[in-house]
């Protein structure tokens, strides 16, 4: 069960964390295709499911500082 969490940060400080959410989300893009081209389909599909959790997560930094 997830439990949400209020965090204040500055706006240089979310685009720090983007930053950081960006670097980390191609480092699973990058396994997951390593895991395609050996054809490891379950690392596929759980680095993929990685980088959409990213990807939304910064969606939702962004948002909230645009």
């Amino acid at each position: 069960m997830t439990k949400p969490i209020t965090l204040t940060l500055t706006e240089d400080e979310a685009e720090l964390l983007i930053d950081a959410l960006e670097a980390d989300k191609e480092g699973y893009v990058e396994s997951a295709k390593e895991a395609r081209g050996n054809n490891n389909r379950a690392d596929v599909q759980t680095f993929s499911e990685a980088a959409k959790r990213i990807e939304a997560m910064i969606a939702k930094i962004q948002a909230l500082i645009a």
